[in-house]
């Protein structure tokens, strides 16, 4: 029913929309303050300066004129920022060499209000930072949202940094780290997130955490602001995740499955179980389920195989049916693990 009436508002509301095409940086600055509901901004190819922003337009999209050409926004502290702009759909768009992030989307600090209904689609992120907390795509107190077939390369702090958001899919995106960008987490989920998947992405050296599931978030930035978990009801699948000091990180989260995921060559850990964020209101990392992956390690990188924090339980995870190959020493490939897994297989190579 929610749905329902979101979709009549929309339309109710997008009775003027126009189609507006610019083909320079002139026309574009000239086009923004105009905007209106339902509008469509097409924009020509060629290279443009970051730094332009959207307030409280429902429905608008903003694309390329020509989707075998992006636009390239290349520069400024941020590319684009859309604020409290439901509806919103972003498509084949280039941005490139932000220092802060590159493509930033908000509720506005509305925390009890999320803004609904975004999707980004052929979205490319590149050279964000290069150092410090700085994001490809930074995304606050979403629901609803769509992120589909993106590219975030060379990033400073997480390639995809959901703080608060909800009901949210991430699928078939792709991730590559870059020497000299510090690069924590290619996607992180934290600050109350809930209720997302991530499936068929691809990660190649993709910072410290490739996935951060959870994290450690500031309590004045918590959506909902009660929220006693960092992350809740959160599924990795079907994702290819090769290098990075690890595969995953499980931080505060309560509720995850990590399944029928590639894991090739992690450089210290398989996994992370970590508790970041204390407190009487928060949950111990725990009840996450790994099944049914393919883990490719070398024992001359891999001690430890799962990294376990204090203050989490680490008793509650659930390993089941996944195949465990250590390339260079196969009789070692059996990982030492926090629970007795069910039906896991040892020392063949799941690769063939």
């Amino acid at each position: 029913m929610r749905c329902v009436l979101f979709l009549l508002t929309l339309l109710s509301t997008h009775a003027h929309a126009a189609d507006i095409i610019v083909r320079d940086i002139a026309a574009l600055r000239a086009a923004l303050p105009k905007l209106k509901n339902g509008d469509t901004l097409k924009i020509a190819p060629g290279e443009y300066p970051g730094g332009h922003s959207v307030r409280g337009v429902t429905g608008l999209t903003v694309e390329a004129l020509d989707s075998t050409q992006p636009p390239r926004f290349v520069g400024g502290k941020t590319g684009w920022q859309f604020s409290r702009c439901e509806g919103l759909n972003l498509r084949h768009l280039i941005i490139r060499g932000q220092t802060e992030n590159g493509l930033n989307l908000d509720d506005g600090g509305e925390r009890l209000r999320p803004v609904k209904g975004i999707r980004l689609l052929n979205i490319e992120v590149r050279d964000i930072g290069p150092t410090g907390n700085h994001d490809g795509i930074k995304c606050s107190g979403l629901t609803g949202l769509e992120i589909d077939r993106c590219k975030v390369a060379g990033w400073g702090g997480q390639g995809i940094d959901f703080v608060g958001c909800h009901h949210a899919i991430i699928t078939g995106c792709v991730f590559e780290g870059k020497a000299g960008f510090s690069a924590s987490a290619a996607i992180q989920l934290k600050g109350g997130t809930s209720h997302v998947t991530v499936t068929k992405c691809q990660f190649k050296n993709a910072g410290e955490r490739p996935l951060n599931v959870g994290g450690s978030t500031g309590l004045d930035y918590f959506r909902p602001p009660n929220a006693g978990h960092e992350a809740k009801a959160i599924t990795v699948q079907e994702c290819l995740i090769e290098g990075s000091p690890c595969a995953a990180a499980f931080v505060g989260v309560d509720g995850a499955v990590f399944q029928r995921n590639t894991i090739l060559f992690p450089e210290k850990w398989i996994f992370r179980i970590l508790q970041e964020t204390t407190g009487e209101r928060f949950a111990p990392c725990r009840n996450v389920t790994i099944k049914d992956n393919r883990i490719v390690f070398r024992r001359a990188q891999v001690q430890v195989d799962i990294n376990i924090g204090s203050g989490t339980s680490p008793e509650t995870f659930v390993f089941q049916n996944n195949r465990w190959f250590a390339e260079d020493k196969p009789e070692r490939s059996k990982p030492r693990l926090p629970s007795d897994e069910m039906g896991g297989t040892y020392g063949e190579d799941p690769r063939h």
